[in-house]
């Protein structure tokens, strides 16, 4: 068995930990404990590592510029398909999937497969590509989320001033952004990860080691799948994955590929599992609302982890497929058709809504079912 094989179940077996601990963190604060642990300490701890180890290539700028246009043009997509899928614009569950499925976390889903079939060197193209969805994901999604608190909200702030200003105090006091202010100034006066005392560098690593089982438990603890969401989930992620490949096709027809390796990176790194960093930005809003009346919500929180929990193995088997396929992925035609078909997949509950004519949407939160 390969390596990249056992790397992904041994991310899965994480996530059935969780769900076997389920019976003993079975109260609120336990998970709440949870994510405070991963949004305070892991996430930072790791956010600081992937700036202080950032070391970018004159020559390779267009990786994390594409990367970054990718993450707008999903959510361009996301935000015009999605109501076909009966999903109210300006509701929990849009909010939440337009923060999810432009996002990619390449760390769980991708670079073990990289490594593993393409080598080091693919592996850094893609980390330099990471760098434009971590702007997405880490800032743009936070902007986004805190215009929609603000939106959905409209008793907390009145003008205009006073919302920039709650922006930025809700900036400052997010671990996430102090650490990346810390980072980026440290960066400025040539501070790495190699040159910062051993016991600081040794305790941050420690901490940041401390991510990917932190998060794979909680969502294997908190997440609660039902067959009628698991379903949409599914479909949801199979628009995501076929119009991934769609423009993966576009890219391999017209820009110039430089070697096998690079094709399969333009084919395999947009199809990564969704980030769980909006979510963690999703999870501040929603702490800032513990307060408000259940109708106020801005997320879906229960969604969005679902969500997450769904998208790590089905992307890993997409990355799989890809990988396993030797040469079939090496020329446009396929990708298309790989595209049109998971498109095909992704339309048929549109299609049966279509067909039996049902004027009541699809029901992928608790909250819209019970309106």
């Amino acid at each position: 068995m390969s390596i990249a094989i056992q790397k992904t179940l041994s991310l899965l077996l994480l996530i059935g930990i969780g769900f076997l601990l389920r019976s003993k963190l079975n109260k609120e604060e336990h998970k709440k404990g949870l994510k405070i642990l991963i949004l305070n300490i892991a996430l930072p701890a790791i956010i600081f590592v992937a700036l202080l180890k950032i070391n970018i290539q004159p020559d390779l700028l267009f990786l994390p510029l594409m990367a970054l246009a990718f993450n707008l043009i999903m959510l361009g997509l996301s935000k015009y398909v999605l109501p076909v899928y009966g999903i109210d614009q300006d509701s929990p569950t849009m909010r939440t999937l337009l923060m999810l499925l432009p996002s990619l976390a390449p760390g769980l889903s991708c670079f073990p497969f990289l490594v593993e079939y393409l080598g080091d060197e693919a592996l850094a193209w893609g980390a330099l590509g990471d760098i434009g969805n971590k702007v997405f994901v880490l800032i743009l999604t936070y902007l986004m989320a805190m215009q929609w608190y603000y939106k959905a909200n409209t008793s907390v702030s009145q003008t205009g001033n006073q919302k920039v200003k709650g922006l930025l105090l809700s900036m400052l006091n997010e671990p996430i952004n102090m650490v990346m202010i810390v980072a980026i100034i440290l960066l400025g006066f040539g501070v790495n990860m190699e040159t910062l005392p051993l016991f600081m560098s040794s305790a941050i690593l420690a901490m940041k080691d401390l991510m990917t089982p932190l998060i794979l438990i909680f969502i294997g603890v908190a997440a609660v799948l039902k067959w009628d969401q698991l379903k949409m989930i599914f479909s949801l992620l199979a628009f995501r994955s076929g119009i991934t490949f769609i423009i993966s096709g576009l890219m391999v027809a017209f820009l110039p590929m430089p070697t096998e390796a690079a094709i399969l990176l333009a084919v395999v790194f947009p199809q990564s599992a969704c980030s769980f960093w909006p979510y963690a930005h999703m999870s501040a809003v929603s702490a800032l609302e513990k307060d408000k009346m259940e109708h106020e919500q801005t997320f879906d929180m229960g969604l969005g982890l679902n969500i997450l929990a769904v998208s790590l193995p089905f992307s890993t088997l997409v990355i799989l497929g890809v990988f396993s396929s030797g040469t079939y992925f090496m020329n446009p035609y396929p990708i298309f058709m790989a595209g049109i078909i998971l498109m095909s997949l992704a339309a048929i509950p549109v299609l049966i809504h279509v067909f039996k004519k049902s004027t009541v949407s699809y029901k992928l939160s608790e909250e819209e079912s019970e309106a």
